[in-house]
């Protein structure tokens, strides 16, 4: 069996989606007599961030192509470009080639259309993986002008890309009313992300009560993230009883840098983005944790990555969420406190209420971890390209 895994991201790059596809790829790999195709991009995710990989790599029945393409600021018009180079490269890479299924990671939408128009050409299978709802995403974080005149398109898109799937796997389960409303009768089939080896037991012992608590951020910094409206008033209010370090990189880095330079913080380092080994032990010498989504409706669907890893620490964890989001934290992880997006002082009273000591969330671990999660998708995987799916 031959198997096709078209995604924009791949190791070593930083992503959720990097991470993400990377242990489904493995649990592939443990089935025997499957050769995989990864099609991907050379690393690209932040422009703060290098990477060396190489253009080919064979890896034990794995074959990955990397396509050279620019880096990019997460801007709206340079992504396009990015994007374009990458799939005219993969368009070449497998021409005239056969698969039994293609898979597709996705969380902007056109990697999945990307996917579904390479499976239409060769006439195979389709399993999509969606980790966000783009089309329904950019009517609110786009500039007005330009989500009225692209939601139409992205929504057709989506219907087209959707129309072609024999499986819609799904990050969310917050997405599930959305699909099942627009596409009724599509197979959909649902695995969240999951927690990585890498942050299991990676807390480190801290004093007891420190008179100025340490305060993480470690992730993308854009619209989605919304830090700029809620961290800097929020670091003035702490400033003799908290540091922030916020790591990372993304399209509203410099909005963020030039609001804590207008109001002249001096409690929030910026650093860019960590290899997953010093990631950990940025992690270790943290008191909390913090997570932030804008508040747009859009983002009250999903269910950020950043939860699982964070969780695994058994630190404090604080999330400026809502929606799905903000009922999985409650339910599901100990020692967090819910705030809403936005509002500085939700965050503050949560930030000075969320407990210091290390928390036992190994069944929290054992639920979600991410190699569990990923074998049970890859099984799922080789079913639909067998034909032995379970409708659902």
């Amino acid at each position: 069996m031959r198997i096709l895994i078209v995604t924009f991201y791949y190791p070593p790059d930083l992503s959720a989606g990097s991470f993400r596809v990377d242990a489904i790829v493995k649990a592939l790999q443990s089935h025997p007599d499957l050769k995989i195709d990864v099609v991907s991009t050379r690393p690209n995710r932040y422009g703060s961030f290098f990477a060396e990989a190489p253009r080919r790599e064979t890896n034990d029945r794995v074959e990955i192509s990397r396509i050279p393409v620019r880096k990019h600021k997460s801007g709206m018009f340079d992504q396009p470009v990015t994007f374009l180079k990458f799939a005219l490269g993969a368009l070449r890479e497998v021409r005239g080639k056969k698969y039994d299924l293609v898979f597709a990671t996705s969380s902007r939408l056109m990697t999945a259309a990307l996917g579904a128009l390479i499976a239409r050409r060769l006439g195979t299978k389709l399993y999509l993986d969606i980790r966000d709802i783009f089309s329904d995403t950019i009517r609110e974080i786009a500039p007005r002008p330009i989500a009225i005149l692209s939601a139409p398109f992205f929504a057709w898109i989506e219907r087209w890309t959707v129309s072609q799937a024999n499986t819609v796997a799904l990050v969310s389960p917050g997405f599930a009313e959305y699909f099942r409303q627009r596409y009724p009768g599509r197979r959909l089939v649902f695995f969240t992300n999951g927690v990585d080896d890498d942050f299991i037991h990676s807390s480190a012992a801290r004093p007891a009560q420190p008179s100025i608590r340490t305060v993480v951020y470690a992730g993308n910094i854009g619209e989605g993230q919304g830090l700029e409206v809620i961290l800097p008033e929020l670091a003035e209010l702490t400033a003799n009883e908290m540091v922030f370090r916020v790591i990372g990189d993304g399209g509203r880095k410099q909005a963020l840098a030039d609001e804590l330079a207008k109001r002249g913080i001096k409690n929030v380092e910026l650093v860019a983005p960590l290899k997953r080994d010093a990631l950990v032990r940025a992690y270790a010498e943290a008191d909390v944790l913090f997570l932030h989504l804008n508040s747009y409706a859009a983002l009250e669907k999903v269910l950020p990555s950043k939860v699982f890893e964070y969780a695994a620490t058994g630190k404090p964890i604080v999330a400026g969420v809502s929606g799905y989001s903000a009922e999985f934290i409650r339910s599901e992880v100990s020692n967090a406190e819910v705030f809403t997006p936005g509002v500085v002082r939700d965050a503050l009273a949560a930030l000075r209420k969320v407990g210091t000591a290390h928390t036992d969330r190994s069944a929290f671990v054992a639920k979600y971890r991410r190699s569990e999660i990923s074998r049970k998708m890859a099984d799922d995987i080789l079913a639909v390209a067998s034909g032995q799916e379970v409708r659902s």
